[in-house]
């Protein structure tokens, strides 16, 4: 019974994302979002712990407030233009609005309060759905208007992202937390160059999903939810923890790996915009954020040499290995990809 009840709630997610992509006007895409909100809630609050309860509340209340927004700068749009189409959108106040709403949806400073919070109280694979799937939607929705779209609160919006999310990811010690900031980090990535070179925006969004997906799914596999768990994967699985040792270093932006390649097109963009203080202060902001990857990467890999554990522990977990066959080449492009992505 709850394998159906999950399949319904996936799949009422997955028709409410088909909607938003495929719509023209911004009624049926305020439906779709509404639809993609309510179908995750019973994905969040199914463990029965105070915690999910909470977390599905603050989810519903952010949700619903960003889609009040929508709606009213839809509204609007729809009484200065005649029409309810996404693409026309000429006034500022209705297409601020709409960046203010659409970035709440997705967790962007300096509306990112919920997010860490929402995904702490919830699972890992919930916890991927949020920070992934979730945000395909408004991202759609924001690459669709970004012609008309203010340019300046959109840089202060990226700048506050990056810079929120790498100082708040420093003093964690709970994974989904410091995924939850990193996810904030790379909105703010995503932003800078979203009204100059929004293809580049997208190529830095999708690359952020590759990467974490794999991040996710070996995170749930071992049971790794804090920092402490993490001196202990090798004796779970080495394969494990060399992966994901690679995931996050390339997560923190470090060449040759695939995540190098979104942040060096955009500060590049930055810099052909002359917007060379903007890059400058962008490239510190990731200094913060590859402090927090650094201290999981050490603890993954370089704290305790591979070793077999004699003892049987609590945290000894059977590995599914169709699973990790599956997580393979996801794993595999989220490392190496950068020769073919970026020559």
């Amino acid at each position: 019974m709850r394998t159906t009840a999950t399949i319904y709630m996936l799949t009422g997610i997955s028709i409410g994302t088909i909607m938003v992509t495929s719509s023209n006007s911004w009624m049926l895409a305020w439906l779709g979002l509404e639809l993609n909100s309510f179908a995750i809630l019973p994905l969040i609050s199914k463990t029965k712990h105070p915690r999910s309860i909470e977390a599905a509340t603050k989810y519903f209340l952010t949700q619903s407030t960003a889609s009040c927004l929508i709606l009213f700068a839809s509204t609007i749009n729809a009484w200065q233009t005649g029409t309810w189409t996404i693409t026309q959108m000429p006034d500022k106040l209705p297409s601020t609005l709409m960046l203010i709403a659409l970035t709440m949806k997705m967790g962007a400073a300096p509306m990112h309060l919920w997010l860490p919070e929402v995904m702490q109280g919830t699972t890992l694979l919930t916890s991927l759905l949020v920070s992934t799937w979730q945000k395909i939607a408004p991202m759609v929705l924001i690459f669709t208007t970004s012609n008309h779209l203010p340019s300046n609160i959109t840089l202060i919006m990226g700048l506050l992202s990056t810079y929120l999310g790498g100082w708040g990811g420093m003093n964690q010690t709970h994974l989904r937390k410091m995924m939850a900031f990193s996810s904030i980090a790379n909105m703010g990535w995503t932003l800078m160059t979203l009204t100059s070179e929004p293809k580049m925006s997208m190529i830095n969004i999708m690359t952020y999903m590759l990467l974490t997906t794999p991040t996710f799914i070996l995170l749930a596999q071992t049971s790794t939810k804090t920092l402490q768990d993490m001196t202990t994967m090798w004796t779970t699985s080495p394969t494990s923890s060399i992966t994901l040792t690679f995931l996050l270093l390339s997560m923190a932006g470090l060449p040759p790996l695939t995540g190098f390649m979104p942040k060096l097109l955009i500060l590049n963009e930055l810099i052909s915009q002359n917007m060379t203080a903007i890059s400058v202060a962008t490239t510190m902001s990731s200094l913060l954020s590859l402090i927090f990857y650094l201290r999981i990467s050490y603890l993954t890999s370089l704290l305790n040499t591979p070793s077999s554990s004699t003892s049987t522990t609590k945290w000894r977990q059977n590995m599914n290995n169709l699973k990790m066959t599956q997580m393979a080449p996801t794993a595999v492009m989220s490392t190496t990809a950068l020769p073919t992505l970026y020559p």
